[in-house]
């Protein structure tokens, strides 16, 4: 018996030394895996475009950098977004996404609504709240409650967006010479409501003023682009789509199904977002929607948000993600496209916001003009925030 009891003594030693091993490294790991930047030669800069660089208003539409275990407010060593590296690429305003779900498996062709979910394990082994382990809604509040702490250490550098005066002021302490971002919160996906329409009042106390629809799955508001058929929306979804246009909201349809665009288009007079994406003629993938549909978005007065990534670029170099923006411009107009990283968002780049002034380069290097470079990096993000937020 005393012999048992040191073998379990010993194996239960060992199970907490790997939970702690686990907690301690894993996080680390994965998200190197996952949000890796290339290795690569510095970007070469011309002065001419540095200097505009320095002179623009910039916008990002999507990054999901509170998912995972760092430090917002240190230059991180892994990853592709935090504070000092949007101030070191002069980022104005950057929307961070919370993810509350996704599946095992994630593909962009087809995924089950009820499969394994990865956000579970990265919320336990992060050591989230335990009200996260098993509540959507609790997660999207948790990311929240993360950028809220990072604005209150950032020493002024961190400042949250929730309405057209803060984005006043914001651009005004800019104007100003201050080194300060702009954080918006976004949902990836409105399941966190949970079929609960009275969520999304608490989402909105917490904060968040994008809502994007889907996100890898189909769910409780309408059909995925990457679910189980082209379903449109539900009649919940209908009503959360009217809630967000009545309520001064950003609605974002990046990752929905090509019919759930078409329901939305059919019933808001409002400029919608697809806030990270690509273009299908640039680059024939089923993430990117077909090009007439793009064309309809924008002529909602919407924004097309560029992704940084090979999956919908077809080349993420900064030449890469130059010529799919050019791609949007010839597309669907100068004034109908931004940028939309996808940052953090468990995708390789070839390069991180700190060096955003490479494709401020490359734009100018393909012949795009100085009034469109502006808009797209920024002018046209600011132009429907100021639509939307009350």
């Amino acid at each position: 018996m005393r012999t048992f009891g040191k073998w379990l003594g010993r194996l239960l030693l060992l199970c907490l030394i790997a939970i702690i091993a686990f907690v301690t490294f894993a996080p680390a790991y994965v998200e190197e895996q996952r949000n890796a930047v290339a290795a690569h030669d510095p970007y070469p800069v011309t002065p001419a475009a540095q200097a505009l660089h320095e002179t623009l208003i910039i916008g990002d539409w999507h990054a999901d950098s509170l998912l995972w275990k760092r430090d917002l407010l240190e230059r991180g060593s892994r990853g592709q977004v935090d504070i000092p590296r949007l101030i070191e690429g002069n980022v104005a305003v950057q929307v961070f996404t919370a993810v509350t779900k996704s599946p095992a498996g994630q593909n962009y062709e087809h995924n089950e609504t009820d499969a394994m979910d990865n956000i579970t394990l990265l919320a336990v082994g992060q050591l989230w709240p335990m009200r996260t382990w098993t509540s959507l809604y609790e997660r999207a509040l948790y990311q929240a409650e993360k950028l809220h702490d990072f604005q209150e250490n950032s020493d002024g550098k961190l400042r949250i967006i929730k309405s057209e005066t803060d984005l006043d002021a914001l651009l005004a302490a800019r104007a100003q010479g201050k080194d300060v971002v702009g954080g918006i919160l976004g949902i990836e996906g409105a399941h966190p409501l949970e079929g609960k329409f009275e969520n999304l009042q608490g989402l909105q106390d917490a904060g968040y003023r994008l809502i994007a629809l889907q996100h890898f799955f189909d769910n409780a508001i309408g059909g995925s682009l990457h679910g189980d058929g082209n379903h449109g929306l539900t009649e919940f979804g209908r009503e959360l789509v009217q809630a967000v246009v009545d309520r001064g909201l950003i609605l974002d349809i990046a990752h929905s199904s090509p019919q759930v665009a078409e329901d939305v288009l059919a019933m808001t007079d409002i400029p919608i977002v697809v806030s990270h994406t690509g273009i299908r003629n640039n680059c024939p993938v089923k993430r990117n929607y077909e090009d007439d549909l793009m064309q309809r978005i924008a002529a909602s007065g919407g924004v097309i948000g560029i992704g940084y990534w090979a999956d919908v670029t077809c080349d993420d170099s900064p030449a890469g993600v130059a010529k799919t923006i050019k791609a949007a411009i010839d597309l669907v107009g100068e004034d109908h496209v931004s940028l939309g990283s996808d940052f953090d968002g468990s995708v390789a780049t070839a390069f991180d916001t700190s060096e955003l002034a490479a494709l401020t380069q490359a734009l100018m290097d393909i012949g795009v003009s100085e009034a469109q470079i502006r808009k797209v990096m920024g002018d046209n993000m600011i132009r429907v925030l100021r639509a939307r937020l009350n």
